[in-house]
């Protein structure tokens, strides 16, 4: 388990793997505070939990972000893992293991959605601006977060905090933390749907 600042608990995370049906005994538990941003092999934690792992064991996240800060943290901690005889069991993806071949092409889909999803929106940003600026409209107004402080947003949310205390402590209105995440909650949404589709289509070839 891992949470980004002193103020969040990895309690919903020890909540949502019991609720998945597994028994979570306390010396088989590994909880950082450390943000997201730092690679997985600069974490304390994660060096601790390698120390600990044996052969033939489950690791269990419940999300892909608790392995590494992006795709290709992940896709080499879930491949250095395998290579020590470790699956990785990940509840948001349906319990789905990462180091197996179904589990590869899902972070894979995944991976694609998301990169599909910046891609376009970029493509959308740019062409609403050539045609702002072509118009001889003023572009822009000055936002209320920025880049991290909406990345730190995203990992609260994901750690179980709520909306509230998060615009409060932002200073920034409810319908702010609830738009940023309903944006998270869409993408994932569909980057699951996506891997369940191109899962079946697989599935269906054989």
């Amino acid at each position: 388990m891992r949470v980004s600042t002193n103020g969040q608990t990895t309690e919903n995370q020890i909540q949502e793997i019991e609720a998945a049906g597994f028994r979570v005994e306390p010396h088989r538990v590994i909880s950082e505070t450390i943000s997201g941003s730092v690679a997985i092999s600069a974490r304390p934690g994660f060096t601790r939990l390698l120390d600990r792992l044996e052969r033939g064991d489950i690791l269990i996240v419940t999300k892909m972000d608790r392995l590494g800060r992006n795709a290709i943290d992940v896709s080499s901690t879930v491949h250095k893992l395998e290579e020590l005889g470790v699956r990785v069991h990940c509840l948001a993806l349906g319990g789905v293991d990462l180091a197996s071949p179904a589990g590869k092409m899902t972070m894979n889909v995944i991976n694609a959605v998301a990169q599909f999803e910046r891609d376009l929106l970029i493509e959308r940003t740019n062409a609403g601006l050539r045609r702002a600026k072509s118009e001889g409209r003023k572009l822009g107004r000055p936002t209320a977060l920025s880049s991290s402080q909406r990345t730190e947003i995203k990992s609260a949310l994901d750690d179980g905090q709520k909306v509230a205390p998060l615009a409060k402590r932002f200073d920034v209105s409810r319908q702010t933390i609830m738009r940023i995440r309903d944006e998270v909650h869409e993408v994932k949404v569909r980057a699951l749907q996506q891997a369940l589709i191109v899962g079946e289509q697989s599935a269906n070839s054989r």
